[in-house]
């Protein structure tokens, strides 16, 4: 993973932008003072050859009128500016080229210099010759010194003429590239400058971009919508602390809306699925109801029939009339609370003991239970009418002995009833209307389900109560193989759904 280049803060990255624009524009500035003073240092020194050859040959002359001053007056003023101007021009002609090449002012040079060393070994004889007093030898030696002198004057001048000329035309190609030096500064400072105002351009764009989108953004919230996205901002600086703690308030108030908004829906679920519940309950009492008996009337009637068979010694009538009494007493207090597991066997045990009188005990009923599992707490009424159901439409126009067996056990994820029967069995289309009935669909369950036997509470109610009680959907599972092979209902209860409570 590439790590982050940090650009610095704000204020670093101005002083950077401020002090890279500045060096720049020094060692330009630097560059072209160099070349400049260069070129005008070069100037200066194409005419410096001329003003040599002109100091050359004014030495030269001074050193022939002093030998002509001192032959006329042998003063020795005149002889010491003699020999001062002898070595003077001595000086000067040793700083003249003495190679040999094929260049015409080099070897014009090496002749001046030549001449210059005969001439001077000339004049030297003449001051001797008159310091000897041979008039004679020094009267030829000037004779000569001043024909020599005529020979080098004029080999100086043209040396001088050439050397000028030559100057002059380098003179022209100095101030040409001086000319050239001068555009290419001007373009170079213009480069500069564009390039330092894109410079500070960018710099403040990549401050000021971010800044504007934060802008919109919060001009966005602040008109109430908070589903902007996210700002994505890498300059690692304060605008960037500034962009996520954005960022993050962004989030936390989206976040919050949506808790807010779930935990809104979840209440209005609550309460949608309590008031099914209620009206589920109410119309499982409404269909009890139907049956046009006042509970209380029959319970009492049913505690005074019990009471009468006792005492006249009918312990089978007694104990009949005691069983219906048990469940209508279920009936009366069980549609506005839970019950449990045992209540609810305990009730089906009643209303099979109530048919097996009334039918000389054709319903055989048999039970597998895990004791442990009896306690668990369910809504009411959710066994006995699928008992019932078996009874109606399994077993009791079958012509042979039917059975029905109720069975409770525990698997890995759920507490499990199963009640099977051995009687006509269910068709797929049946099964599949049941499963999916809601409660505007009772008529249609109503049916199927409810016959003059029938406490007037179907599977369909049983469905949708269990499914709103654990709120899930698949609680209750009806199989069948087809005609006559039987019909096995499932109750699914979570067992990790914090109401089924192992008592």
């Amino acid at each position: 993973m590439k790590s982050k280049k940090k650009k610095g803060s704000i204020r670093r990255r101005l002083v950077l932008v401020f002090a890279f624009s500045s060096t720049v524009v020094f060692f330009a500035n630097m560059f072209m003072y160099y070349n400049i003073n260069k070129s005008i240092g070069t100037i200066d020194e194409v005419y410096k050859s001329n003003v040599g050859l002109n100091d050359l040959i004014d030495t030269l002359t001074g050193v022939q009128d002093n030998l002509y001053e001192y032959l006329n007056t042998k003063s020795s003023e005149s002889l010491e500016n003699y020999y001062r101007s002898e070595q003077d021009y001595s000086n000067l002609i040793s700083e003249l080229n003495g190679k040999i090449i094929d260049n015409d002012m080099i070897l014009m040079q090496k002749n001046i210099r030549n001449m210059s060393e005969t001439y001077l070994k000339i004049v030297d004889d003449t001051v001797d010759a008159k310091r000897g007093r041979n008039i004679e030898k020094y009267k030829n030696n000037y004779e000569k010194a001043t024909v020599m002198y005529d020979y080098i004057s004029t080999y100086i001048n043209s040396l001088n003429n050439e050397q000028f000329k030559y100057n002059s035309d380098n003179y022209e190609l100095l101030q040409m590239s001086l000319r050239v030096l001068e555009i290419i500064s001007t373009v170079v400072l213009l480069v500069i400058t564009t390039f330092n105002v894109v410079l500070i351009i960018i710099v403040t764009r990549s401050i000021t971009g971010p800044l504007m989108k934060l802008t919109r953004a919060a001009y966005e919230v602040a008109g109430g919508n908070f589903e902007v996205d996210l700002i994505h901002v890498d300059s690692s600086d304060e605008v960037e602390i500034v962009t996520k703690a954005f960022n993050t308030m962004i989030v936390n108030i989206h976040q919050y809306i949506i808790k807010t908004t779930e935990s809104m829906e979840l209440e209005n679920r609550m309460m949608e699925k309590d008031l099914m519940m209620t009206n589920h309950l109410k119309d499982a009492q409404l269909k009890y109801l139907q049956a046009q008996i006042n509970p209380h009337f029959l319970f009492n009637t049913l505690n005074a029939g019990a009471q009468l068979a006792m005492m006249e010694g009918a312990d089978k009538t007694c104990l009949f009339i005691e069983n219906m009494a048990d469940f209508f007493r279920f009936n009366m207090k069980s549609f506005d609370q839970d019950s449990t597991i045992r209540d609810e066997i305990k009730l089906v045990d009643s209303y099979i003991y109530i048919l097996n009188v009334r039918f000389s005990g054709g319903i055989h009923f048999y039970k597998d239970l895990d004791e442990s599992l009896l306690n668990v707490r369910v809504p009411s009424m959710i066994l006995q009418p699928v008992v019932e159901n078996a009874v109606n439409y399994g077993i009791r126009d079958i012509d042979y002995e039917g059975e029905i067996r109720m069975k409770v056990y525990l698997d890995d994820e759920n507490i499990n009833i199963t009640i099977v029967d051995n009687g006509s069995g269910m068709e797929q289309s049946t099964i599949e209307r049941i499963m999916t009935s809601k409660l505007e669909d009772r008529a249609s369950i109503k049916e199927r389900t409810v016959s003059k036997d029938s406490n007037g509470i179907g599977l369909g109610n049983v469905i949708n109560r269990l499914r709103l009680y654990y709120d899930k959907e698949n609680v209750f599972e009806i199989e069948s193989e087809g005609q006559n092979k039987g019909t096995k209902v499932t109750i699914h209860i979570p067992k990790n759904s914090g109401k089924a409570i192992l008592l």
